[in-house]
């Protein structure tokens, strides 16, 4: 078997254009509400991938899952993306992780079930991967009373402080720790 070449991934080559500025201020700017979500992205060695790209999606605080199409804005002259307006809450970001494998996500809380949406881009991957951040452990949630134990801690954002929450994606497991869950659509 032949390994695959770089057309058969999903990166890191989006990241030239996928990325915008402010992709990740998805709260707007003094906002007492805003929390911060935040964390690595690990391989199977727990090495971090220092380009990775994250998409979030989320519900609004009143639990609304509209958003606010066209907080984009862009230079009048050349077009190119300059980043969000600052005002509206779209329920959307988009984050590359950094050298070390950290990103960050600057967003309000969601109403509803209390869950982020993650989806993760990354080299060596054939296909991006879904999985979910939950800031805290709600009752009834279909989906995390249907893990184990040792996976449904996997998708529970660890508070550090008043409105932080740390959340590390572990694209493969090892027996120290175990691989992030992640979802399948049909």
């Amino acid at each position: 078997m032949l390994p695959p070449t770089p057309s058969q991934t999903v990166g890191p080559f989006y990241g030239y254009a996928l990325p915008f500025a402010k992709g990740g201020e998805i709260a707007p700017p003094g906002d007492p509400r805003t929390i911060t979500l935040h964390g690595h992205v690990l391989d199977g060695a727990g090495q971090p991938i220092p380009d990775a790209l994250l998409e979030f999606w989320q519900a609004g605080p009143d639990g609304s899952r509209s958003g606010a199409p066209g907080s984009l804005r862009r230079d009048p002259t050349t077009g190119a993306v300059i980043g969000r307006d600052g005002v509206a809450f779209t329920g959307f970001g988009r984050v590359p992780t950094d050298a070390d494998g950290h990103y960050a996500l600057r967003t309000l809380p969601p109403g509803g079930p209390p869950y982020i949406s993650v989806c993760v881009f990354a080299r060596g991957l054939l296909h991006h991967l879904f999985t979910r951040a939950y800031l805290g452990e709600p009752e009834g949630d279909p989906l995390l009373d249907s893990l184990e134990p040792r996976d449904r801690k996997t998708l529970i954002a660890t508070p550090e402080r008043d409105r932080v929450y740390r959340f590390d994606i572990r694209l493969q497991g090892d027996e120290n720790h175990e691989e992030t869950v992640f979802l399948a659509f049909d």
